[in-house]
């Protein structure tokens, strides 16, 4: 919620959104709601309504990584040849993205959680890198919009995560941060496919190359489809319009219910969760084990290239691109689903990153063209494990909202410093082996790993401490814990 900053007008409009209905002080949280089988319908039409509105999101995903990733497709159709590009410049135009990015996202999280409206706000942003992503040309243009495309894609994602977890639970935050990254999975798969038409096709209309027109296709898709978004779109629980007073106060309901305590801003506002979230070792852990396992996914923005050492045509080698996504998208559906069944999340994340180890040992020893076909469908799926990963820093760091806004935040811009070192892992001089690649990416992985594991120790410890706490004071409700 907006903090203590805001003017007369903005609070008595907030007053105005205050659910009717509800009372922190009722002990019984089914009464207001009309008793037990009456919130469980309603909470079942609240929450399909919700995700039917979230589902734009995965569509905006799709869009951010293809305006992010398509330079990778351009690579393909004389990008570096028509920009005259030498040495590192194609690994420094990949990684200059990741600087804005990184300078806006703790920003970006703060103003989302003051303003209350990521139903305007994102799609604006969305409107404005669209823009960006059409003007890409010349090695210093490109690298400029570039960089400011990753100044306002920063947007985005943590504030997507940050949404979400206004709204759901723990033990729902899997399943639905799997259905977003979804979207960036998808976009690797169809975004190469809309590559291949766009370059295959384009070529020398109205006196543009190929890979321009990918910019320009790509770049109007955008824009489009964030005018749409701004119509649907929720914002947060509190700043909603389109809520009964009932549907309200059972969203607020159920986040304090989630977390043993309720999901409003505390009295001293938004900046204190700045301090809160840098005070914090849990964040800067995370941060860390993110990074390393960011660089271990490095080679998703060089996949057309790796995809090309099977030694197919242009054509061909961007439409082998899309199955290994394809079944990706489809098996963290399926992995984040059962980690939300069962409350777990630390076996799930380094199991999906152990095969994905499996998939680099394979592409080392061999160029036999079906293994390391298969071996790019193991490293692909370790971003099932990826996605289970970003749900486990949702449960992390739940309350209050200013902490969480900034944690995902720090965490997520922190480790974007993994792709802006992953854009230089992957030189021409190593391939078309990339055994020195490959092994980078196994060190990385091991790294997250054995990094995950301790952070789990951790919080085995605190969820223990927090059981003695309550059995001294004779408390025999269970309170909150944290997800392992």
């Amino acid at each position: 919620m907006p903090s203590s900053s805001h003017s007369t007008t903005e609070k008595d409009a907030e007053k105005v959104l205050e659910p009717e209905h509800y009372d922190p002080n009722v002990n019984d949280s089914d009464a207001q709601f009309g008793g037990t089988e009456a919130r469980l319908a309603l909470e079942k039409k609240l929450i399909w309504k919700i995700d039917l509105r979230m589902s734009v999101m995965v569509v905006i995903y799709i869009l951010n990584y293809i305006d992010r990733n398509n330079a990778g497709a351009a690579r393909l159709r004389g990008f570096e040849t028509d920009l005259g590009l030498k040495g590192q410049e194609f690994a420094t135009l990949l990684s200059i993205l990741y600087v804005g990015y990184i300078i806006m996202q703790i920003p970006s999280n703060m103003f989302l959680n003051w303003i209350g409206k990521p139903s305007i706000y994102l799609p604006v942003c969305m409107i404005i890198w669209g823009a960006i992503s059409c003007l890409t040309g010349g090695f210093v243009g490109a690298l400029l919009t570039r960089f400011f495309l990753g100044f306002v894609e920063a947007a985005f994602f943590p504030g997507a995560l940050f949404l979400l977890s206004k709204w759901y639970k723990r033990n729902e935050l899997g399943l639905r941060t799997a259905i977003l990254y979804c979207g960036n999975i998808i976009s690797n798969a169809f975004g190469t496919l809309l590559a291949s038409g766009i370059l295959s096709g384009m070529q020398g209309k109205l006196g543009h190359a190929a890979w321009r027109w990918l910019f320009y296709i790509e770049g109007a898709l955008t824009i489009a489809v964030a005018v749409i978004a701004i119509f649907i779109l929720p914002d947060f629980p509190t700043t909603t319009r389109w809520l009964t007073p009932q549907e309200r106060a059972l969203a607020l309901r159920r986040m304090e219910e989630d977390a043993g305590i309720g999901d409003q801003e505390e009295t001293e506002g938004t900046t204190s969760g700045l301090w809160l979230a840098i005070t914090d070792w849990k964040v800067w852990w995370f941060s860390v084990a993110l990074t390393a396992q960011v660089v271990a996914l490095s080679f998703n923005a060089y996949f057309p290239t790796l995809s090309a050492t099977l030694g197919y045509n242009r054509t061909v080698t961007l439409l082998l691109c899309a199955p290994p996504f394809v079944f990706t998208a489809l098996f963290a559906f399926v992995h984040s689903r059962h980690s939300d069944k069962v409350g777990e999340r630390f076996y799930h994340i380094v199991g999906s990153f152990g095969v994905g180890i499996i998939g680099f040992i394979i592409a080392i020893c061999t160029m036999n063209t079906a293994a390391r076909y298969i071996s790019l469908f193991l490293m692909t799926q370790s971003y099932a494990g990826f996605i289970v990963l970003y749900a486990w820093l949702s449960n992390t760091f739940p309350r209050p909202p200013s902490k969480r806004a900034v944690a995902l935040a720090l965490i997520n811009a922190f480790s974007q410093l993994g792709n802006i070192a992953g854009s230089y892992v992957w030189p021409k001089e190593w391939g078309p082996t990339y055994r020195k690649s490959y092994g980078i990416c196994i060190a990385t992985s091991g790294t997250a790993i054995v990094m995950l594991y301790i952070f789990k120790l951790h919080l085995i410890s605190l969820n223990r401490k927090m059981e003695r706490e309550e059995e001294e004071k004779g408390i025999k409700a269970k309170g909150f814990r944290y997800m392992l």
